[in-house]
């Protein structure tokens, strides 16, 4: 869809958006197997983000994001054997050394913590990015956080305490390795492409500090590298916020994300409210992702995006669950791989957050 047209959403939306709905579907027609119906796209140059509606939404006000609670200090993260936090029961004692795929998180809220795979935190002696969606419960004790190291080139102390760098997400091919492939050599591997291509991209001048520097969370807040990012992600970002403002009672809960006509990730929370929590990071992940792949050989149509997202059959599943609190379910598929985060907290019961990655 050009930018013509897509500026006549806001208003299609108030006269009659509902037509899209699921919850609107002609008696007698059959539910999506997902739940979910993808709307028209938003596109600009090679990156196309797909709109996606649920049939229902659901009470996530209790939920604390990792950047709320790092920005009000309420969650604290620090290497291991560096924090002091209240103890509030009798636990095993922690590591004392710092571990490049081991951090330390306190969540002295009153409220549940909400972590995504590709959240990086930059800090300590090395940039880490979360390995895998769970919750935290509040006021919890301190929780042994695996995650994988994003600045290979470091291990010094540049801070005791981490914090979110102006809430970063990592692009889908590092949250891909760190979530599927579980393996750091790969993680390394993908941070490294990513900055050789960034490096590319930018001025001869500006090229060098891309290249020296080995935090990949530094060399997205380049400025040369963030004005090639963002002006990817801020016409998509700007469009799609206007486009959740007009389908809030319609429940928009996520994206399905295509680079070069390929579909390659999605993003579905439990509510609009969590959606536009996370969309502002999520977006420039999903623009480094384009920028980095320069070429644009085809376009993803909505009938392609709707098969990706209803396509969840699994020839694999692997569950890892803390009763009471969450359960993670990992699908391995033919040419996918999803992630479910579901909530066990009282009167949750639903997913917080599930991601697709195409293999």
């Amino acid at each position: 869809m050009n930018f013509k047209l897509f500026a006549l959403l806001p208003a299609l939306a108030l006269a009659g958006i509902a037509l899209f709905l699921p919850s609107t579907a002609p008696a007698g027609e059959a539910a999506l197997p997902s739940g979910y119906k993808v709307l028209e796209p938003i596109r600009h140059g090679n990156l196309t983000v797909f709109p996606v509606v649920a049939a229902r939404s659901h009470d996530t006000q209790e939920f604390l994001t990792l950047d709320e609670g790092l920005r009000s200090g309420e969650v604290i993260v620090t290497e291991s054997g560096s924090v002091q936090p209240l103890i509030r029961r009798r636990l095993p004692p922690t590591p004392s050394g710092a571990q490049v795929n081991q951090l330390v998180l306190v969540n002295n809220s009153k409220r549940p913590l909400i972590l995504l795979a590709g959240e990086i935190v930059t800090g300590g002696k090395q940039d880490r990015v979360i390995g895998k969606d769970r919750i935290i419960p509040a006021e919890s004790d301190p929780v042994d956080l695996g995650v994988f190291c994003v600045e290979p080139g470091r291990w010094t102390g540049s801070s005791v305490k981490f914090d979110s760098r102006n809430g970063a997400m990592a692009q889908p091919a590092v949250r891909a390795k760190a979530m599927a492939d579980k393996d750091q050599a790969q993680v390394w591997s993908e941070v490294g492409k990513a900055r050789e291509s960034l490096a590319l991209m930018v001025p001869a001048p500006s090229a060098a500090p891309v290249r020296a520097t080995s935090s990949y969370a530094g060399v997205m807040q380049n400025q040369e590298v963030k004005q090639q990012v963002d002006s990817v992600a801020e016409p998509i970002q700007r469009n799609y916020q206007s486009l959740i403002r007009q389908l809030r009672d319609q429940n928009a809960v996520g994206v399905v994300v295509a680079v070069n006509g390929r579909m390659v990730w999605a993003d579905i929370f439990a509510s609009t409210n969590l959606l536009e929590k996370y969309w502002p990071k999520l977006v420039r992940s999903y623009a480094a992702e384009a920028v980095v792949t320069r070429t644009k050989d085809r376009s993803a149509d909505i009938g392609q995006a709707q098969d990706f997202l209803n396509h969840m059959d699994g020839r694999h599943e692997t569950v890892d669950s803390e009763p009471g609190l969450y359960r993670q379910t990992e699908i391995a598929g033919d040419g996918f791989r999803a992630f479910e985060l579901t909530s066990l907290l009282p009167k949750t019961g639903f997913d917080l957050h599930v991601a697709k990655m195409a293999e």
